[in-house]
């Protein structure tokens, strides 16, 4: 709950601080001395849009700060998921700089304005005369209906469900397209796959063909040299290899006159076995050169296939080739293994979706349970209202589909008059209806569900009398187990309070400024005795306004 309000340089108001109670808040005053434009602070810190036009003073910064109790709230899990200190007194703080920038604080942490707003709506429920207000909305009426129904544990579990749900369809619906792709292509990656599997293409095989065919074209030149070589080195009688060896015999003779000579020589054999090899090898060479016309023709067959695959596929080795074929092998495989997986998710999603109709149809009967009751306190609570012909009606009807709330379509139907057709609420009834039809809803989920401070923005508009005092009655109850802060016009209601705050203007030269304060008893006794028969009071609304406060 909302423990202190300060605003600080907004609008007409240059500092205000109200510390509210922790059951029924009053705040009443003067026309236009700033009591909804309280309401407009408070928008800020719920994350609503800053302008620096509403500064009163234009050269400072506007602060809206507020000072929450969230001990009741279970809020940990939020302020961890978003990194924020945990105290249960929360500070919720807005700054709006004299050029238009705004910043937002939670416990003096500087935090996206969307976090501030999510935080926010768990800590205050503000309704205002010409809001679009909740009960419009399909989920909020589901929503007040479930809180009714005890369904918030079989919720979690069905939407818990649903979400498994819908990615496990997701995925399925993701195979199916795949599958509808994969068949439009499978004949493509066929021929690809057929066409490199019959090339039998294997790792360096260019490179080996292309030395080949260097040596065929060359095959001449190479018997014509090497040939040559190998008889000046090994062959002729003359040759270098046998004049090496007549050198190493004679030196062999030296050696017992010349000991170092025997390493030297040693040096010597040693070349000449090399040059004997090498010889050797230029003679194996162009014994085995031959000039093959058929084997080059082959050759350059070969490679022309290799050449027009390489650049077929954008590649530029064989190994390549050889990677691509192996992965339209495993393309292909997938392809075939879709049936088996869309087969196993069918089953899988069938599964699920028979336990989200078994949680789905709990939720339906639960909900149906309670609308008959719920139908007739909210009828009850109207008569009070002065809205005895009144009705409100919920129509649930089966969904076509599974919805993050189950398969019942419910809405809200509202009939004003007697006779009158019932319809959806949007459009038909008026403000001072919406806002008496909220009043009389919140109060019946109040002791269902956790709801936050209700802050009600003069939600007694047209009504006077007995309606305002029961109305009065119907916020001091909801009171007794929630934080209520209303802005009324009504001294019926404003008799309730267990604090009254009373806002007024002040004019200094071309300043006007807003200041609020707290009524004591004999100040509640003159503000009540104005609003019922103006200022100053009679001595008859005097009592009238001491007897209103006694019977509260």
């Amino acid at each position: 709950m909302i423990r202190k309000l300060t605003i600080k340089n907004y609008a007409i108001i240059e500092h205000l601080e109200i510390n509210f109670s922790d059951n029924l808040t009053i705040i009443t005053g003067e026309t236009g001395a700033g009591k909804s434009i309280m309401m407009g602070g408070l928008g800020l810190i719920m994350g609503k849009r800053a302008d620096s036009k509403t500064l009163f003073n234009k050269n400072n910064k506007c602060v809206i700060e507020g000072v929450f109790d969230v001990s009741m709230y279970r809020l940990k899990e939020f302020f961890d998921v978003n990194d924020l200190d945990y105290e249960e007194e929360t500070f919720l703080r807005r700054e709006i700089t004299p050029n238009g920038k705004s910043r937002a604080f939670v416990n003096d942490t500087p935090v996206l304005l969307s976090t501030l707003k999510e935080l926010s709506d768990k800590l205050i429920d503000l309704h205002q005369q010409f809001d679009t207000l909740d009960i419009h909305d399909a989920l909020y009426q589901i929503k007040v209906i479930d809180s009714i129904a005890n369904n918030k544990a079989l919720l979690d579990e069905y939407q818990s469900a649903y979400k498994k749900h819908l990615i496990s369809k997701k995925e399925l619906n993701a195979l199916f397209r795949k599958r509808i792709d994969a068949k439009k292509e499978s004949d493509f990656l066929l021929y690809q796959f057929n066409e490199l599997s019959d090339a039998h293409i294997s790792e360096g095989e260019v490179e080996r063909l292309e030395s080949e065919q260097k040596c065929l074209v060359n095959a001449e030149d190479i018997q014509r040299v090497l040939g040559a070589a190998a008889l000046q080195i090994v062959e002729n009688d003359s040759g270098i290899c046998n004049q090496m060896s007549e050198v190493s015999n004679a030196v062999s003779k030296l050696i017992d006159f010349y000991p170092n000579l025997k390493q030297l020589l040693g040096h010597f054999d040693s070349m000449l076995l090399e040059l004997q090899e090498i010889g050797n090898e230029f003679l194996r060479i162009t014994e085995s050169t031959e000039h093959n016309p058929d084997r080059l023709t082959e050759i350059n067959d070969r490679l022309s296939v290799l050449y027009t695959l390489l650049s077929k596929y954008h590649v530029r080795s064989d190994a390549e080739l050889i990677d691509i074929k192996n992965k339209l092998q495993q393309s292909i495989g997938n392809n075939e293994d879709l049936d088996s997986k869309i087969e196993s998710l069918e089953v899988l999603v069938l599964k699920q979706e028979k336990k989200l109709r078994k949680l789905a149809l709990k939720l339906s009967a639960n909900r149906k349970k309670v609308v008959g009751k719920f139908q007739k306190s909210v009828h009850g609570l109207l008569a009070q209202l002065s809205m005895e012909h009144a009705q409100l009606f919920v129509e649930i009807t089966p969904a076509s589909e599974f919805m993050p709330t189950g398969i019942d379509d419910l809405k809200f139907l509202f009939a004003a008059n007697k006779g009158s057709r019932p319809e959806e609420i949007k459009g038909i009834a008026s403000g001072g209806e919406l806002s008496r039809l909220a009043l009389c809803i919140k109060s019946l989920v109040a002791s269902a569900i956790p709801l936050p401070s209700l802050v009600f923005d003069e939600i007694d508009t047209g009504v006077s009398g007995v309606v305002a005092l029961q109305m009065g009655g119907i916020l001091q109850q909801l009171s007794r187990s929630h934080q209520v802060i209303t802005i009324t016009h009504s001294p019926q209601i404003a008799a309730k309070a267990n604090k009254h705050y009373f806002v007024r203007k002040k004019v200094e030269g071309n300043k006007t400024s807003t200041f609020v304060s707290q009524l004591n008893a004999e100040e509640r006794i003159l503000e009540i005795a104005k609003m019922l028969s103006g200022n100053p009071p009679s001595e008859v609304a005097k009592e009238n306004a001491r007897e209103l406060l006694g019977s509260s």
